[in-house]
Formats: C-alpha cells, structure tokens, sequence
C-alpha cells in the first residue's frame, strides 16, 4: 500500500523557521565573547593594571559582550620576558612592556634608553608621536607585537643596600640589570659588575647578596617593596623608562575592522591616562618608601652626566648612530 506524505507547512513557512535557525545560529555564535587575556607584573591596584581596565571598560561599552577581557596581575603569568614569549605563542593576548625588555627582539629600541637623552615627559611625546615613534611600531609589528601606543613608568634611579653618591661608587658592586644588552654594557662601562635579573626575582637576588643595588622607578621601588632589602635611593633619573600597551598581532589581525578601530579608540584614551597616573604616582610612592624607612640620597647630576656622556659614542652604532640620538635631542 502506498504511503500518503502530507506537507504539513507551506514551503514558505518552511523556509521561515530556516531562517529563524540561522539567525539563532549567528545570535549563539555572536553571544560567545573572544578572550583576550592581559598580563600584568603589579598589583590591582598599580597604573599597570587601571589602564587595561579603562581599556576593558571602553571595549565593552562599544563592543558588548563581544570580548572577555581578563586581567591577570601580581605576575601570576611571569615577569616581563615569559609575558612577552606568550604574546608570541598566543596564550596571552596583551600586556604592557618596557622598551628596554623588548629589544630581545628589536635591539634598535635600546635607542630609548640612552641616558640623559630625553628631558622629560613633553621631548618624550613629542618623539614618540612622531615619524620616529611610527617608525618603530613598524619594527615591533613585524616581530609579532601590535603597539597600540607608547607609555611613560618615569625615570630611573639608583636604589642600593649602601649609599651611592658618585658614578664611582658603583665600581666593583654587582648590579642588577634590565635583560638588555645596552643596560649590561652602560652599567659596565662604570666599573660595575652588570647581572641580567627578571624583576619577578630582583627582591629575592637583592636579599641574599646575589646583587647590591640596581636602577627603579619611584613607583617600582614602593610597588615591589624594594626598600625593604635596599634602603637607599639616589635621584639620578638616568634613563626614561618607555614602553608600549601591545597586543599579540596574530590576534589583532583576527579581529574585524570595527573591533581593531575601537580597540585602538581604547588605547589611545587609556594611555594618557596611565602616564597621568604613572607620574603622579612617582612623589606619592617616593614619600611611602621614606615613611617605611628609605633615605633619598641627593647627587651630584652633572658628576653623572658626564660619567654616561662617553658611552653616547660607543654605542651609537648599536642604536642608528649618534645622528639618530642627536635628531631625538634636538626635538622641540
């Protein structure tokens, strides 16, 4: 017997519900957010991590529940070199870097780190917002890195178990230095013993003697609670530390051009926010140290000055020569 089939919908119902399951469809897949995970050294509290908040708040204000932003602080995915080796295998998606960290991957940016190159934060932006600062986004771009902008932590200074007053009293103590090949030769051309150090471990290396004294940030210094193991503190501001807010490019790359222009939106509105923060930062941590114990040591500028002005000519070459380092002090 033949088996009557009856067509319960018209087709045009049909092809509605089809129409409702992919719309559901696109609604489900629209609704999974894309995670993007941030790596900070400091705490919750520290510039370092408010900035990727602000950065988090703007993103989800134009893109709602498009992107999971997770803010993973007090280093619990390593100092800055492990956080910048997962940028590029893609287990983190963003983070904050000094310059001096990534020059393992693009040594021309030691440039930023001569001392005594820049005046202050103004030579600072007016560098970085130039063909100078294009230029080297290029360079961290093609190494894997998408530089959303360059920030400011401050100047370093001295921070040490005994006082240190004049260049020559570093001669012969182990230093603690950035992972940096400029950073280890400066320090080395003064008579130190430079000794590459993850800023994760610095506290634990000044403790037991395995250095005497390094170079910090104000804020750094309080951040990490460095007075505790090396009570003095010389106000050199030797060298800027620069860095830059980045993302993994492969990830960037991954995103649609709205999601990249707002993206970029959120940078630029959260990175002077951070060096507002990170300046006023640096008195307020400066007075928390001296409170716990810290003694500022004032010397003699011009004694240092003149100490780090034959390294300018020795290692110029490493950085585009003394023509790149004088068209950057030259700026207005």
């Amino acid at each position: 017997m033949r088996v009557k089939k009856f067509n319960w919908l018209k087709p045009s119902a049909l092809a509605a519900i089809a129409a409702l399951g992919i719309i559901a469809t696109g609604q489900a897949s629209a609704q999974t957010p894309k995670t993007l995970t941030v790596s900070v050294i400091y705490g919750p509290e520290k510039p370092q991590s408010k900035i990727w908040y602000k950065f988090r708040d703007i993103v989800e204000e134009n893109l709602p529940g498009q992107f999971d932003v997770k803010v993973v602080t007090d280093g619990a995915l390593g100092g800055e070199k492990e956080t910048t080796e997962g940028i590029r295998l893609g287990s983190i998606q963003g983070a904050l870097s000094t310059l001096a960290n990534l020059t393992t991957w693009v040594p021309e940016g030691a440039l930023f780190d001569m001392p005594f190159m820049f005046r202050d934060m103004d030579h600072i932006s007016k560098t970085m917002a130039g063909p100078i600062g294009d230029e080297y986004k290029a360079l961290y771009e093609a190494q894997g890195f998408k530089v959303l902008g360059f920030i400011v932590y401050g100047s370093r200074h001295v921070i040490s178990k005994e006082p240190i007053r004049a260049p020559a009293d570093v001669q012969g103590k182990k230093m603690r230095v950035l992972q940096s090949p400029l950073h280890i030769d400066l320090w080395g051309s003064l008579g130190a013993n430079p000794t590459p150090v993850p800023i994760t471990e610095a506290y634990n290396a000044l403790q037991t003697g395995v250095v005497d004294y390094m170079d910090m940030t104000k804020s750094g210094y309080d951040a990490l609670k460095l007075y505790e193991v090396v009570p003095y503190i010389t106000e050199t501001n030797h060298i800027w530390s620069l860095g830059v807010m980045y993302l993994s490019k492969p990830f960037w790359d991954g995103l649609s051009a709205e999601q990249q222009v707002i993206m970029q939106e959120a940078a630029d509105e959260a990175i002077p926010y951070f060096n507002g923060l990170a300046a006023a930062e640096q008195d307020a941590s400066l007075a928390k140290t001296v409170a716990a114990g810290a003694e500022v040591v004032q010397p003699d500028l011009a004694a240092w000055q003149d100490a780090m002005a034959s390294f300018w000519p020795t290692y110029a070459d490493n950085v585009g020569g003394m023509e790149r380092i004088e068209a950057i002090v030259e700026i207005e």
